[in-house]
């Protein structure tokens, strides 16, 4: 009699190399967000060296129509393209990027803490030395001494949200899911999956379910009744309350409930640099940047405020002028935000749940209790803050030639190159030429502190400030980043850094030639790290190696006290290294010629580079805050020692919230 039981079917299996089962996978990895249904990982950038080149770079190749590549010229601007695409996806959708061993791998350490830093997905391929060590020691292995399986791949444990090593093929089928369960936390940020050099090439016998197509929810927690309950009640205690909107507010989309909020409510709504542009309806209440680098009038009220709840947003030392710039002694703290550490910041009541929906019970909350701010509480943010835009005004104002008479006798400022704009002067052309959908970027140095002060974010005119880590070298890439985020070209794409920035990483407008991608880099040339000459004018009291000056004389090293750099400005040509990068690169110095540039340069379809000489040191109104940054407490130069006693007199500001 035959037997008509059915018999169990072995799992089905596909036959794959390492590399060739993690491409697949991404392939096929989707995030889930109010609705709306996207690759998680949509494509990879990298470049091959022996680390990856017979392992990812075949699979890429094989599997190309799956995973488009991108190649790039510099490990760290890669994985800052992947992390700018995140942060203009919202956290929705990110980048990976693939590196070989050795110095390949650590170009993306810097990449990794920026994405880490400031909760931004973004997922590192590097690859490392044989698992194997029949051959050891290798091209470029770390030999520990003591610690044999250390390689250089370690030093991306503290900087990421997520490491892993493979050192086995069946080690994927439960590390790439929790690689995408990173990618997709509310706590996210660099995630990395070393994959030693043999390893990727290996095969195994995975299981076919294992690619099926894979949903990865964006969740919203939902706040706590009874926290809501006890910031409501604060806010229904506090008379003169402030909102200060960070990061969170943009990546939650919460951007009307924060307006509903302040509408019902009547309080004023400072900004971070990370939540630049959370607000976007104009209303008197919506009054920008806060801190070190914020507005006078913001900082004002901040100064008065009795009650500040923190929306999506650290707390870091420039928001805060570093624990200065609260002085009501009476003043209480509230925040929402996703991590339960950051809720807690200043000591401050926290809730702990999604920004939007959290906005929107606090919304329903005050309306319920009929809470309001005073007539006068308001009168005076409206107050302060026409007096600000008029300040603004003046400084922005291109047409208006920069006042030389006016400059006290000490002044420092440098009136004879062929500057004839301040960079404020050059903000505010493009502040003139900006339009809806358009975005401007900026990471290091002046320039993001300067948008965070007199940018206007408002009605579609996006601000992506970096400076959570202000990372040099960002700004470039992350213009390419933005613009594989946002494809309509009609949306100018303006990345806004200085000379010293350019100098120090151009090459990705190589990678943005080879693209055609429409970027527009606007370089304000001020001859220096400026912003560093400016700190240190204030803490040191005279400049030492910020400027780019020849060397009066010459160096002789080792033989005695060298020339110092103290000759005339450096003589470098912006617009013809551009141009030799791939860019089509213009230099424009008056109001007009830079209106011109930009107007004939938007439909152009691949990089630009504008180069806009601007006046060394004429910087825009200060925020009239103070920075914990400490000058020698001994040294032989009387000023350093006269600022060492002013600093010594902020600290006296300085309080501890809990």
């Amino acid at each position: 009699m035959t037997d008509r039981t059915p018999q169990p079917q072995p799992p089905r299996t596909v036959r794959l190399t390492v590399a060739q089962a993690v491409v697949t996978y991404l392939s096929r990895q989707y995030s889930v967000a109010d609705g709306h249904r996207r690759r998680l990982v949509p494509a990879a950038l990298g470049i091959f060296g022996h680390g990856n080149v017979a392992g990812l770079g075949q699979a890429l190749d094989q599997l190309s129509d799956q995973l488009p590549f991108v190649q790039g010229r510099n490990e760290q601007a890669l994985v800052h393209i992947a992390t700018a695409y995140g942060k203009a996806m919202r956290r929705h959708s990110t980048l990976a990027v693939t590196a070989s061993i050795g110095p390949g791998a650590l170009n993306m350490v810097t990449g990794a803490g920026l994405a880490t830093v400031n909760r931004l997905p973004v997922l590192l391929l590097p690859g490392d030395t044989y698992a194997t060590r029949h051959q050891g020691p290798v091209l470029q292995q770390l030999q520990h001494p003591i610690e044999a399986d250390t390689s250089v791949n370690d030093a991306f444990r503290p900087v990421s949200r997520f490491f892993d090593r493979i050192t086995r093929p069946e080690q994927l089928l439960t590390a790439l899911p929790a690689a995408m369960r990173t990618l997709t936390d509310v706590d996210t940020g660099a995630v990395v999956v070393s994959l030693p050099q043999d390893i990727q090439s290996h095969a195994y016998d995975y299981p076919v379910e294992f690619f099926a197509e894979r949903d990865w929810p964006i969740r919203r927690p939902a706040p706590d009744a009874d926290e809501v309950a006890a910031v409501a009640r604060m806010l229904a205690e506090a008379e003169k309350p402030l909102i200060i909107a960070g990061g969170g507010v943009v990546y939650s989309g919460a951007t009307e409930e924060l307006e509903a909020l302040a509408d019902a409510a009547g309080i004023p709504v400072a900004e971070t640099f990370a939540g630049k542009g959370a607000v976007q309806r104009r209303a008197w209440w919506g009054l920008g940047g806060i801190g070190l680098e914020g507005t006078p009038a913001v900082n004002t009220l901040a100064r008065e405020a009795d009650f500040v709840l923190t929306v999506g947003s650290r707390l870091t030392d420039f928001s805060t002028a570093s624990h200065s710039v609260f002085e009501n002694p009476d003043v209480r703290f509230a925040s929402v935000n996703v991590n339960v550490h950051d809720a807690g910041r200043l000591g401050a009541t926290g809730i702990v749940a999604d920004a939007k929906r959290a906005l929107a019970a606090l919304t329903e909350a005050v309306r319920a209790n009929g809470t309001s701010t005073s007539e006068a509480w308001q009168e005076k943010a409206r107050t302060l803050d026409e007096q600000w835009q008029a300040q603004r005004a003046a400084a922005l104002d291109p047409d208006t030639p920069f006042d030389v008479a006016s400059l006290p006798d000490d002044s420092d400022v440098v009136t004879a190159t062929d500057a004839l704009l301040t960079q404020g002067q050059l903000i505010g052309l493009l502040q003139e030429h900006a339009r809806s959908g358009d975005t401007i970027i900026a990471a290091a140095g002046g320039p993001p502190g300067d948008l965070q002060k007199v940018w206007d974010a408002t009605e579609g005119r996006f601000a992506h400030l970096e400076f959570g880590f202000s990372c040099m070298g960002y700004e470039l890439p992350a213009a390419i980043g933005v613009r594989f985020a946002e494809p309509d070209t009609s949306k100018r794409v303006v990345s806004l850094l200085g000379d010293g920035t350019f100098l120090m990483a151009p090459t990705e407008l190589v990678t943005a030639a080879q693209e055609k991608l429409p970027v527009t880099i606007v370089i304000p040339e001020n001859h220096g790290y400026q912003v560093i000459h400016r700190l240190q004018m204030v803490r040191n009291g005279r400049e030492f190696g910020n400027e780019f000056r020849y060397r009066d004389g010459s160096l002789d090293i080792g033989s005695g006290k060298p020339a110092r750099l103290e000759g005339d400005y450096l003589q470098v040509d912006l617009v013809k290294t551009a141009e030799g990068l791939g860019a089509r690169a213009l230099r424009a110095t008056t109001a007009d010629e830079v209106r011109t540039a930009l107007t004939e340069t938007r439909d152009h379809d691949g990089p630009v580079v504008l180069v806009v000489p601007v006046i060394p040191h004429a910087d825009l109104p200060g925020a009239g805050v103070w920075w914990d940054v400490a000058p020698a407490e001994i040294s032989e130069q009387e000023t350093v020692a006269e600022l060492r006693r002013e600093y010594q007199e902020g600290l006296a500001s300085q309080r501890w919230y809990g």
